[in-house]
């Protein structure tokens, strides 16, 4: 089955190429040139991938990304942003506010492909009737829903896997390159940096209502999930 996937950039320019490359690679590609244009088309019919440069006219970048994490039918759509803004700030910013992988421009063709193939490989659904619980939290595979006393957490794609691979190993300590290599999947696109950034994500939804913090972070060592 071709994925579809939406292009958001104001810079025509660039759009052709990504156009042309994304097809040629097998996708099905839609775009748009600004962010209130994305958010019609998104809505209308989610795509499976999403391209979003930051700085864009009506909506920025960041502000639709934010949007869409908070819409049910768009939350766990994958999300690359592509900026030109490559300082760490920047970075870390555009991961916290949804999305799942981060592109400087001007970037490589082929490593933007590698990027997108590495995100829907990670994030797509893996659809199984099976729970996994701990305490008071409950991640449903199947409908990819997650609830903490009864009341459902709103996760990204990205914070859903790295939830569920804790929850499947409880009270283990893993480091920044084992999460890399069993939530990422050998992902070697994505600095370690990364994952320390998903953490606090997951962290800061998982406790919104409950200062029982599950997440440990060992010293030198990594994080650990379970009672402290």
């Amino acid at each position: 089955m071709r994925l579809r996937i939406l292009i958001v950039e104001d810079e025509e320019a660039l759009i052709e190429p990504l156009k042309y490359n994304f097809s040629k690679a097998g996708y099905i590609v839609d775009t748009a040139l600004d962010g209130e244009i994305a958010l019609e088309k998104i809505l209308n019919k989610p795509p499976e991938l999403i391209l979003l440069d930051w700085m864009l006219p009506k909506i920025s970048g960041i502000d639709l990304c934010q949007r869409l994490r908070k819409h049910k039918e768009t939350k766990n759509i994958p999300i690359i942003m592509l900026t030109a803004r490559g300082e760490e700030n920047d970075r870390i910013k555009g991961l916290e506010m949804g999305a799942d992988d981060y592109v400087t421009k001007p970037f490589s063709i082929n490593e933007l492909l590698a990027r997108a193939k590495a995100v829907i490989k990670r994030t797509r659904p893996i659809f199984a009737e099976e729970k996994v619980t701990f305490e008071d939290i409950s991640l449903d595979i199947a409908t990819h829903k997650v609830f903490r006393k009864d009341k459902e957490i709103k996760l990204g794609p990205t914070e859903f896997n790295l939830l569920r691979f804790f929850l499947e190993n409880k009270n283990r300590v893993f480091s920044r390159e084992q999460l890399l290599n069993h939530v990422w999947r050998h992902d070697a696109l994505v600095e370690p940096r990364t994952v320390d950034v998903h953490v606090r994500r997951l962290r800061k939804v998982l406790n919104a209502n409950d200062k029982n913090d599950y997440i440990r972070t060992v010293r030198s060592a990594g994080y650990s999930f379970g009672h402290n």
